[in-house]
């Protein structure tokens, strides 16, 4: 991981992208602290899918694997006399 300073960060631009491009990791800072980071595509789809709100309830949580088809049964809940 490489550590740069804002400054910097803008100078050398098309640089840093191809360093991110590679798979590296790095952190801009502003007045020695941390304030951004730039990463491979691949880390920030990560993060994001890891921040996305969770599911609520069973058929939601069910909803979100993929290629899974679920037949509802079409028996009534009840035995009803009508």
């Amino acid at each position: 991981m490489s550590t740069v300073n804002l400054k910097d960060a803008e100078a050398g631009l098309p640089e840093l992208v191809d360093k991110a491009e590679t798979g590296e990791f790095i952190t801009i800072t502003r007045h020695g602290k941390p304030v951004a980071a730039l990463v491979p595509v691949e880390a920030a789809e990560l993060a994001r899918k890891a921040m996305a709100p969770r599911p609520v309830g069973l058929a939601s949580y069910l909803k979100t694997f993929p290629d899974l088809e679920v037949e509802r049964n079409p028996a009534p809940s009840r035995d009803v006399d009508l």
